[in-house]
């Protein structure tokens, strides 16, 4: 059978214009070009040792082979995870959309006005239901959030309380096993002393700076924490709520009963479970701490024509400005799913969200009751959703598993003997007559089969909502499909993302997210697993991650690769808490110093402060090369106490520095570890690797390199790659084995993190084959600089290597347009707006700079109209310096320019319409309206609103 090899079509020039890019760049092949950018020294000596390439067709037809492994049983283990319904109309319009799971993070307010949109609305979702007076847009997991919320309470302690000692976190024990774990991993590195036990009998010693409790418990009680939440007050502690966000439809919201943060999944609004995640975490607090708070916030500005208009507030970027002072390392989110279950708040409305959660309490009250009647007891009081079965005399947790299982059942069986069951809205009558029968048989009694789910609210009074919730309009208008269908698509045309044109952000590598990867996600048999079910029933998931494992271990040139941190940050984060261990084993734990570039990305020093390591930044040269003279100076003078050397390659600044292993040996002959930020593996791959190069670890951005979308903002996948030496210490997890044999305690909820998505990256690597991830890396060189080549006349390349070579992006210099032209490098990215295009990394990592990266996926015709585009905004800067143009009314000035503007009566500008909305030919051809005008952002901030309310006319 004849079939087109997948590399040809991820990746964008065809042979003939290849030969064309490569005239311009003026030499004679693609070998040539990567032998001039690529130090010959760190050059792989063999090729990557992986299966051979699979069609697109071949690769289908494995992956229903190996999703047939994965058994769909009814679980009713709960413990966070929930079987749950997404809304076809959500699914299809927005999860499968390219338009939605294409996009950047919303940084280009201007032309991300429907996400953010999205995006706000589940803020207020999450105001309204939790009680709160302001969310974030979502964190990563329940309990990575859990222990963002620890940090926080942490860092808003007075100055008295951390000259007093407080640094002792309670944690009730009745908490999910993984949030738990989480807390105390991030904990270790803080000093931070974590304290379990009983809520109801703890005694305050006065060094408590915060507590957290489930809400509802792990067990399921519904508890009144209001009295304890009064006495953590007085005692000078902060309090954190871990709650169920569906039970907030029935039981009192945790900001009405004194918590100062509630944090949670968002994963039963419509999200499948999808063997672990990826799942949108949120996080609420009081007003008074909003700017403690970590995340993203989506808050409500005015453009320059005074129209209200979205951006991210507070916040942005934080990393960068604060480096290690820096609240948080979250630069994500995870955008794709917090605006699913936004939308799943907004289909259903309160009377929906109300209902399904009225289902599936009265499922629970209705089970128990025949339980009861069975000779079980139910050792939960007030429950919402689950029970703890206490088995009678003469019944052992062997019959009960025994029996579920020839029913195709999973139940959450306890060390203490008992049994829990979570109920939920895939819940059926089918499904609970089922259960009954299991717990009828194993006592040798008949029961009634229950013909309807009644509604039986047997809620305490006291423990009841009685506040309204999602009053919005937003939230009480398209609930019919054809209004939500329609309702979703005006937000996406108020976005660019890559199904309308090359995103050239730096550093961020927005490659093409082939369609064939991204088929299966929507199989049941990947999203609908939950993730702590037997091996047996996952072995088609087991298989994946094993093999997965494998390819990514070999492309890094590691001896082993841990999927467990859901995101890059994370991934920081738990290879610097790896190589701390590593430390610590060998009696060597006063090792505390990280080694850190100044041009690094923000997150880097704000992870080793989070792991409790002290910055030492090492200088550039002008260059932009990392200062090896200094690196060592610094490396020898704490040679006691060096841990580690962060280092990103091809650096920052988009060049392969041929001193790197000089650096890798400096640091290694003083004792320290050398991790490498695998930001910028998609110019590595197949050529060399930060095995090959000398690192002991490195993280992947599978959102980057292996073509996991952005979504928006997230998902992203982090995992990290070791040394032979640094294995032992991968992460474990206190539910299902995991990690190595002196591991360190979990880093995220779920075993491997967001399980379901890295199917897109087995699919990448499978598709493509050594050769093929080969040929990737070589475009994404190729075109970056033919770029370079093309743009050199016009705007200056700050840096390049020492052949004058850029790796796979390059950063133009901008710094002196604010005086030459009168405008800001983030004008000249909103003039890209009326061109079609999304700007490219502003300022970053050079302040007044733009950092192109085009990836491999772009054609020539593309990267020709980007070109076309950069010289025809050079054009207009030079006509504003010489004085062609008004300095403060020109194109650059006042972009974007909305079609409300360009079509209105009256024109008060000197330059045509026509200059504005169409200035080259072919953008008439796909014109891109932004939504919005310049926004200002000041006002912003000045003026913060974090939920929908002030926009209802804005809709």
């Amino acid at each position: 059978m004849y079939t087109d090899k997948f590399v040809s079509r991820h990746n964008g020039p065809r042979d003939q214009e290849v030969g064309e890019m490569l005239k311009v760049i003026g030499v004679s092949s693609v070998d040539e070009l990567i032998n001039q950018t690529v130090p010959a020294n760190i050059r792989l000596k063999k090729p990557l040792n992986l299966p051979a390439p699979m069609s697109e067709y071949e690769f289908l037809t494995h992956m229903h082979k190996v999703a047939s492994k994965n058994k769909l049983y009814k679980s009713f283990i709960g413990m966070g995870y929930y079987g749950t319904v997404t809304p076809s109309v959500i699914l299809r319009n927005i999860f499968e959309n390219p338009g939605w799971y294409t996009s950047y993070t919303p940084y280009q307010a201007e032309i991300s006005q429907g996400r953010l949109e999205a995006l706000l609305n589940f803020q207020t979702m999450v105001v309204e239901l939790t009680g709160m007076q302001i969310a974030n847009a979502s964190l990563l997991d329940e309990a990575t959030a859990a222990a963002e919320a620890m940090f926080m309470m942490l860092n808003l302690r007075s100055r008295e309380a951390v000259k007093a000692g407080k640094n002792v976190i309670f944690v009730d024990q009745d908490i999910f096993p993984q949030t738990l774990d989480v807390i105390k991993t991030r904990s270790n590195p803080l000093g931070v002393e974590v304290v379990t036990g009983c809520y109801s009998e703890y005694s305050f010693s006065g060094r408590e700076f915060g507590v957290i409790v489930q809400y509802p418990s792990a067990k399921g009680n519904i508890r009144d924490y209001a009295a304890f939440a009064a006495k953590a007050h007085e005692a000078g502690a902060l309090v954190t709520a871990v709650s169920d966000i569906l039970s907030l439809a029935l039981i009192t919201p945790p900001g009405e009963w004194g918590a100062d943060i509630a944090c949670g999944s968002t994963q039963r609004f419509g999200i499948p479970m999808g063997f672990g995640g990826p799942h949108a975490a949120y996080f609420a607090c009081k007003d008074e701490f909003k700017r403690s708070m970590p995340g993203r916030i989506i808050g409500v500005s005015i453009d320059r024509h005074g129209n209200k208009a979205l951006r991210m507030a507070l916040q942005t970027r934080e990393q960068h400005i604060k480096r290690e002072r820096a609240t948080s390392n979250i630069c994500t989110a995870q955008a794709l799913l917090a605006t699913m279950a936004g939308m799943y708040a907004v289909y259903h409305g309160p009377e929906g969200i109300r209902r399904i959660a009225s289902y599936v309490h009265s499922t629970a009250v209705q089970v128990a009751k025949e339980l009861v009647g069975m000779g079980y007891k139910q050792n939960v009081k007030n429950i919402f959703d689950t029970l703890e079965v206490e088995l009678p005399s003469g019944v052992t947790i062997d019959d009960i598993r025994k029996r579920a299982l020839a029913r195709e059942i999973n139940l959450n069986y306890k060390p203490n003997g008992t049994v829990g069951i979570s109920f939920d809205e895939t819940t059926s009558v089918t499904d609970v007559n089922n259960l009954l029968s299991v717990f009828a048989e194993a006592v040798g009694k008949k029961f009634n089969a229950i013909t309807e789910i009644k509604e039986t609210i047997e809620i305490p009074e006291n423990l009841r909502r009685k506040t309204p919730f999602l009053t919005d309009k937003v939230f009480n208008s398209f609930h019919s499909e054809t209004e939500m269908m329609r309702y979703i698509k005006k937000l996406e045309r108020r976005d660019i993302a890559l199904n309308h044109s090359m995103i050239s952000l730096g550093s961020c590598t927005m490659k093409l997210n082939p369609a064939t990867t991204m088929l299966s996600l929507s199989w049941p048999e990947w999203n609908s697993l939950h993730p702590f079910v037997p091996a047996d029933q996952a072995e088609g998931y087991m298989q994946v991650i094993r093999e997965l494992e494998q390819y990514l271990a070999e492309i890094t040139g590691f001896h082993a690769v841990t999927l467990q941190p859901n995101s890059g940050a994370a991934g920081e984060y738990t290879g610097l808490m790896v190589i701390r261990q590593y430390h610590i084993n060998r009696g060597e734990g006063h090792r505390n110093v990280v080694l850190i570039p100044s041009s690094a990305h923000g997150t880097n020093p704000a992870s080793a402060a989070m792991a409790g390591m002290q910055v030492v930044v090492v200088a550039c040269d002008e260059n932009g090369n990392i200062n090896v003279d200094d690196l060592r100076a610094k490396a020898e003078q704490h040679k006691q106490n060096l841990a580690a050397f962060m280092v990103t390659y091809p650096s920052t600044h988009g060049v392969f520095e041929s001193k790197i292993r000089e650096m890798m040996d400096i640091v290694h002959q003083n004792g320290g570890l050398v991790y490498m930020d695998g930001a910028n593996m998609n110019a590595q791959v197949g050529l060399t690797s930060p095995g090959e190069i000398g690192a002991d670890v490195c993280h992947l951005n599978l959102h980057k390199t292996f073509a996991i979308p952005h979504g928006g903002g997230g998902p992203g996948v982090g995992p990290i790659a070791v040394a032979k030496h640094l294995a032992p210490f991968l992460p474990s997890h206190p539910v299902v084995k995991t990690g190595g044999e002196k591991a360190i305690t979990a880093v995220a909820a779920a075993p491997w993190g967001s399980a379901s998505v890295i199917v897109i990256s087995y699919a990448y690597i499978l598709m493509l084959g050594a050769e093929g991830l080969t040929q990737v890396t070589k475009m994404a060189i190729l075109n970056a600089n033919y770029l370079a080549a093309r743009l050199k006349d016009h705007y200056k390349i700050l840096y390049t290597g020492e052949t004058g070579r850029v790796a796979h992006e390059m950063i133009l210099d901008c710094h002196h347009f604010k005086m030459a032209y009168g405008v800001d490098t983030s004008d000249v990215g909103r003039r890209m707006m009326d061109y079609g295009y999304h700007a490219p990394t502003v300022s970053f990592p050079v302040h007044e700079s733009l950092m192109v990266e085009p990836t491999e996926s772009e054609s020539k015709q593309e990267l020709d109209r980007f070109i076309d585009m950069m010289i025809a905004i050079k054009g207009e800067l030079e006509d504003i310096k010489n004085g062609k143009v008004d300095k403060a009314d020109n194109l650059i000035a006042n972009a974007p320019h909305t079609a409300p503007e360009v079509t209105a009566d009256e024109w008060k500008h000197a330059y045509s319409r026509q200059q504005a909305a169409y200035p080259l030919p072919w953008v008439m051809q796909n014109k891109f309206w932004p939504y919005v005008s310049k926004i200002d952002a000041g006002y912003g901030d000045r003026n913060l609103v974090c939920t929908c309310a002030p926009i209802e006319d804005y809709m």
